[in-house]
């Protein structure tokens, strides 16, 4: 039995899509181009990277349901996610494209079985693990999304923003403060 089931992952999916929305509404649009370093993405690129980022494992997962990636194309698939990365787009498309696959995304969890998720999936020669659950790949959707979501709050302390989760826990802290 597995403890943390499609259902949980699914929530758990929202509550992170949900938080990057907080911080991709935040930011202003024209800080959309900027970028922390050259050669790094700017901040739309990056936002449509995380919108995207589910994407490659709703291919394997849902579309194709493949037991191996053997003879994947793995190039081609990285050279049209850049591209689509790159593409100009308004906030409000920006936002409106992280919805829209975020809850894509989050529905196909919801569907999941545990013996769907507990599936092996062959990895390509010479790859460390030989074979993955697909639990573990699913779920590391979730993982890259809050590891470039900690980018985008970096980000945003760099050009004047206080965090919302920084904001709400001095929120906290001041509450509890002047109960004592």
């Amino acid at each position: 039995m597995n403890y943390y089931g499609a259902k949980d992952m699914a929530a758990s999916f929202r509550t992170v899509r949900k938080n990057t929305i907080t911080i991709a509404q935040e930011i202003p649009e024209d800080k959309y181009n900027f970028r922390p370093a050259a050669g790094t993405r700017s901040v739309g690129e990056l936002l449509a990277h995380i919108a995207l980022g589910s994407g490659f494992q709703y291919q394997i997962q849902a579309e194709e349901r493949r037991t191996t990636l053997e003879g994947f194309d793995f190039p081609a698939l990285m050279q049209r996610v850049m591209a689509e990365e790159k593409k100009p787009r308004s906030k409000e498309e920006t936002i409106a494209m992280l919805r829209q696959a975020g809850e894509k995304w989050a529905s196909f969890l919801d569907g999941l079985t545990e013996d769907f998720l507990a599936e092996r999936v062959h990895m390509r020669a010479g790859m460390t693990p030989p074979d993955k659950s697909r639990f573990e790949m699913i779920l590391s959707v979730k993982e890259h999304e809050m590891h470039h979501r900690g980018q985008l709050m970096l980000i945003e302390r760099i050009i004047g923003i206080v965090p919302h989760f920084t904001r709400e826990m001095n929120a906290r802290i001041a509450a509890t403060t002047a109960k004592n």
